[in-house]
């Protein structure tokens, strides 16, 4: 009887693997928690809109001002319903199935639940998207690993800055990569050789948002990617900024294109541009894993 309760016990491996995973909920439990206190500020914003000009076509007979407020009403509304999907979408996808992922849509519901949090901080967002296959991965969790990166930018320009999103296409590796760089305060080399270590954090404890300080971030970041069978790699160089690059596995190759390829439009309050060149020095501190 012993021996078989002792043969059920779950072995170390498997505890660490339980415990892993349920860290990795808790942390997405946590940025759910903060992408609503986030977007409960603009939805409030999004209500007064439609008050207002309901207001106005009650005011007013005329079919013109009437047509015009109705049309500021839809809009409104519209973009209601994009920012409650988003949030839905991140809390109920729990699967941890991959499938090919089309990362420019990962892209475009990250900054509809960020742009207003960008804006409040003077963070101007530039995305520079070439022509890419869907990656094999699991959308909400690379969402998560975005989140995160995007956050993590923000608040290193506290003065404001720039964040660039680039993704892109390594025909020859096969691999989908995504990028996030600031030109924040970029990180010493002493900083770089623990950021990906649990627990380890720059922070005090969290921002005037509610967000970061503990440490698990980008321990958590990295776990992900490398369930993915992907890599991430940042570069650093002190007082210019930082850069994250993710490669993960194309779900289907592509062929070569040549020109340029459409930017997707990211509406709302965050100003938006596509950046053919950036001007911004290549990093001395790199460390990848």
């Amino acid at each position: 009887m012993t021996q078989a309760r002792h043969d059920e016990l779950p072995t170390a491996e498997e505890q660490i693997a339980l415990l892993k995973q349920q860290l990795a909920q808790a942390q997405k439990l946590t940025a759910l928690g903060e992408l609503v206190g986030t977007t409960t500020h603009e939805f409030n914003n999004v209500l007064m809109t439609i008050l207002n000009y309901a207001k106005i076509g009650l005011r007013h007979k005329d079919t013109e001002t009437r047509d015009k407020a109705l049309d500021k009403i839809l809009g409104a509304a519209n973009r209601a319903a994009k920012i409650t999907n988003g949030i839905l979408s991140f809390a109920r996808n729990r699967s941890s199935g991959m499938e090919p992922t089309d990362l420019s849509k990962v892209i475009a519901d990250s900054m509809l639940l960020l742009e207003r949090e960008m804006s409040k901080y003077r963070i101007r967002v530039e995305t520079q998207l070439e022509a890419a296959p869907p990656a094999l991965a699991n959308g909400n969790q690379i969402q998560q690993v975005l989140l995160n990166l995007l956050i993590n930018a923000r608040q290193a320009m506290p003065q404001g800055g720039v964040i660039l999103i680039k993704l892109g296409y390594d025909a020859g590796a096969q691999s989908v990569e995504l990028m996030v760089r600031d030109s924040g305060c970029g990180m010493p080399p002493e900083v770089m050789r623990k950021i990906f270590d649990p627990f380890f954090s720059t922070k005090s404890g969290p921002d005037a948002s509610g967000k970061g300080g503990t440490g698990l971030g980008l321990s958590m970041c990295r776990d992900i990617i490398e369930a993915h069978r992907g890599r991430i790699r940042v570069e650093s160089s002190v007082g210019k900024g930082t850069a994250f690059t993710i490669k993960l596995p194309a779900g289907v190759p592509v062929m070569p294109v040549t020109g340029p390829v459409p930017t997707p439009s990211l509406t709302g309050s965050t100003p938006l541009t596509t950046a053919a060149t950036v001007p911004f020095a290549v990093p001395a501190i790199q460390k990848q894993v």
